[in-house]
C-alpha cells in the first residue's frame, strides 16, 4: 500500500511538469489546461506572461520536489518517514498555489487531491511509519 501511495504522490507532483512543456499541436483538439500564459495574473491583472512564467516555474519545481520527497518519505527511501507530513503539506500547498495561479476548469481534480493530502497530513495525522491516523 505504501508503494501505491508513494507512486500517487510522485505522479501528482510530476503532472505539474506539464506547465513547463509546450502545448501539444493538435488541430481541433481540446484546449491545453497547463498554460502559464493564460493565468488570471496575465489576463486579469494585465501582467506580461514573461513576468508570470518565473513564478510558475518556481511553484512547479517546488511542487515536484516536495511531493517527490513525500513519496520517498512514504516508503522510507533516503528521507525519514518523520519528514512525511511537512513534505506532503508543503507539496500540497505549492500544488494548490500553482493550480490557483494558472487555473483551468479541467484541473479541479488537482485541488481535490491537494485537499485530501492536507487532510491526511494535518487533520487525520496519518503517518507512513504506522500506516494509520493519530500518533
Amino acid at each position: 500500500m505504501k508503494l501505491i501511495l508513494a507512486a500517487f504522490f510522485a505522479a501528482h507532483g510530476l503532472i505539474h511538469l506539464s506547465y513547463l512543456s509546450p502545448a501539444p499541436r493538435t488541430a481541433g483538439g481540446p484546449e491545453w489546461p497547463f498554460e502559464m500564459a493564460r493565468s488570471w495574473l496575465v489576463t486579469g491583472l494585465g501582467l506580461d506572461a514573461d513576468v508570470v512564467r518565473p513564478l510558475g516555474t518556481v511553484l512547479v519545481v517546488a511542487t515536484v520536489a516536495l511531493l517527490a520527497g513525500a513519496a520517498l518519505a512514504t516508503v522510507g527511501w533516503g528521507i525519514p518517514t518523520s519528514a512525511w507530513a511537512i513534505l506532503a503539506t508543503l507539496g500540497a500547498v505549492a500544488s494548490a498555489a500553482t493550480l490557483l495561479v494558472f487555473f483551468h476548469p479541467w484541473i479541479v481534480l488537482g485541488f481535490v487531491i491537494d485537499a485530501a493530502i492536507l487532510w491526511f497530513a494535518v487533520v487525520a495525522g496519518w503517518t507512513p511509519a504506522t500506516g494509520s491516523a493519530g500518533t
